[in-house]
């Protein structure tokens, strides 16, 4: 029987996690609060509470036959790897996936880039996520453990996307001519890891994003523009007063390639652009 243990049974995780119960397979996790964890009971999953203090038992990795990391590093390094990393190698799973970010190409003045990209992290968050890329490929290399980096561009579905942000009044339209992001919907995000997972290739390194990089100012038109209201004024963004968070998204400007989910896993997306992900979130 097939069987994901997946480290961090987050928005992604569960999606993922509900996607394969779906088809028979078991599922098991982590998460970080018993709240979540009932929660996730609730829908079937077995989630064990785990954070960098509060380790677990090996033995909740027996039977894995695959095992994907969705915990963010932190400033010590990748949690999962610093305390389980051993565990991760004996567990003899068929399929090892590592959740990244395109964040780790950092700012390319709005050029395109692939997998092939030099990593030229700018956010100290991006450059936690360049060392944890490497921490997994060395167990690759020195352990044959099939590990397979997926970096993700803004995600976002049900429950989480500009349309709750407009509904909330929380959402804002800024100006920064030039600048576009690249987004994917978490269905897509599900189906890429399904597809290599039943196609595994160990060492590869896979961009998941839509095919069309867009200004947030002009998703969030859109997103209006689908529920009938007034979009937000257009606020520059040297006068927006932007968190550090924020402003650090702004600093990165480049467009994502995603070419190889679809030559080398043969995946169609269902949401190539926001236009379409956002109508079916209506």
């Amino acid at each position: 029987m097939s069987h994901l243990f997946c480290f961090g049974l987050g928005y992604t995780g569960t999606a993922l996690a509900k996607s394969l119960m779906a088809d028979g397979w078991t599922v098991s996790g982590t998460c970080r609060t018993a709240e979540h964890q009932k929660t996730l009971a609730d829908d079937g999953i077995t989630a064990h509470l785990f954070d960098r203090d509060h380790p677990m038992s090996p033995d909740v990795l027996k039977g894995a036959t695959h095992i994907l990391n969705s915990v963010p590093p932190d400033s010590h390094g990748d949690p999962v790897l610093d305390a389980m990393a051993a565990f991760v190698a004996e567990a003899q799973a068929t399929w090892v996936g590592y959740l990244s970010t395109t964040g780790v190409y950092g700012d390319r003045g709005g050029d395109w880039v692939d997998e092939t990209a030099e990593m030229a992290p700018t956010a100290e968050r991006s450059h936690r996520r360049v060392m944890a890329e490497g921490t997994w490929f060395v167990l690759w290399r020195e352990t044959s453990l099939p590990v397979h980096i997926f970096r993700l561009a803004g995600i976002y579905g049900p429950g989480r996307s500009p349309l709750d942000q407009i509904r909330s009044g929380a959402a804002r339209r800024i100006n920064k001519p030039g600048h576009t992001f690249s987004r994917i919907h978490v269905d897509d995000i599900v189906a890429v890891l399904r597809a290599s997972m039943a196609a595994p290739s160990p060492g590869s390194v896979y961009n998941v994003c839509d095919d069309e990089p867009a200004a947030s100012s002009d998703v969030t038109a859109y997103g209006c523009e689908l529920l009938g209201v007034e979009p937000p004024a257009l606020v520059d963004f040297a006068d927006a007063e932007l968190s550090e968070m924020a402003q650090s998204f702004y600093r990165d400007n480049k467009r994502v390639i995603n070419a190889k989910i679809k030559s080398d896993l043969g995946v169609t997306l269902k949401y190539p652009n926001y236009r379409a992900g956002l109508a079916s979130l209506v």
